[in-house]
């Protein structure tokens, strides 16, 4: 039997080209190890004619951003009837979309932050919400664009001259407490890892830079509360129609103590496959490794889904 064609696609146009890059070589090179034959796109805007001229069998999305994972190459693979890994059109676009996950996890009862979507112009006026808040891009990963705003720090979006983001924003109550990640594989939660960043927050440095935050996995908290977590990162999963791999970024509020309250912020529905990424480091604890998690992603891959 021949071998199975998978093209890897990465790279494109948005501001996580970088990661979408890292994660796409290192997937490419896993797949070949695993027995497959692969070829790397770099996406651009010709992508249609570079599948049509390569034929895969299979897509490996390892884009990130918008484009990638927002829905719209997801549309282009499903006109070209390709099968592609993770989830589809209109859990993709919705996942991405902040405001509108928020709005159908709301209606199945996940417990999230306080939040509104706002024009920036907003900020110049009344207080948009109490101190502390954080603002963030309606449809951003890697936490581009986030910004937490304690009392006393005067950062507007309208002033900032690098905002590029569009001119309305999510802007959320800030959780105190700790940072919880939680991978699930199709229909099994692999579990939650604490993430400790060393500076302010984890942004997109503390993600993509080595020693810049500590990973305890599993994370250390009460055991109903890890079991709970899991169990809601799985409905918040299933409730936007996602399949593959997928994980969900929360905040455990244990400031007064064990059990604390946890807050769902966001699911990414291509989470990265970096070196530094949580999902492979997730999945390792499982016993499960890079190679096989990645060829679980192929012969997970579909259609119309």
């Amino acid at each position: 039997m021949a071998k199975q064609h998978v093209a890897v696609l990465m790279g494109g146009w948005s501001s996580e080209r970088e990661v979408s890059l890292t994660s796409g070589r290192a997937c490419a090179k896993a797949l070949r190890e695993e027995g497959f034959s692969v070829t790397e796109i770099d996406v651009g805007r010709d992508l249609a004619e570079q599948l049509a001229k390569i034929k895969p069998d299979v897509a490996f999305n390892a884009l990130h951003g918008p484009y990638g994972e927002d829905g719209t190459v997801q549309g282009l693979l499903e006109i070209l009837g390709i099968p592609y890994t993770h989830s589809g059109v209109l859990a993709s676009a919705l996942a991405m979309n902040k405001p509108m996950a928020k709005d159908i996890w709301r209606a199945h009862g996940l417990p999230m932050a306080e939040g509104k979507v706002v024009h920036r112009s907003a900020f110049g006026k009344s207080p948009v919400l109490p101190h502390p808040y954080v603002i963030k891009p309606l449809n951003e990963g890697s936490s581009v664009g986030v910004h937490i705003v304690f009392e006393g720090d005067n950062y507007q979006p309208q002033d900032d001259a690098s905002w590029r983001f569009g001119d309305y924003v999510l802007v959320e109550r800030y959780i105190p407490g700790r940072e919880i990640q939680v991978a699930v594989m199709g229909d099994r939660v692999l579990g939650a890892i604490e993430i400790r960043a060393h500076g302010r927050f984890y942004d997109y440095e503390a993600k993509y830079t080595d020693g810049k935050a500590t990973h305890l996995m599993p994370a250390p908290v009460d055991k109903n509360v890890y079991e709970e977590i899991c169990a809601q990162a799985l409905k918040a999963h299933q409730a936007l129609g996602c399949r593959g791999v997928t994980r969900s970024d929360w905040r455990y509020d244990d400031t007064a103590g064990e059990p604390g309250r946890f807050y769902l912020l966001e699911i990414n529905t291509q989470p990265g496959m970096t070196p530094l990424s949580l999902v492979p480091e997730i999945a390792a604890h499982c016993g499960i490794s890079f190679g096989e998690l990645v060829r679980w992603m192929v012969e997970d891959a579909s259609c119309a889904r």
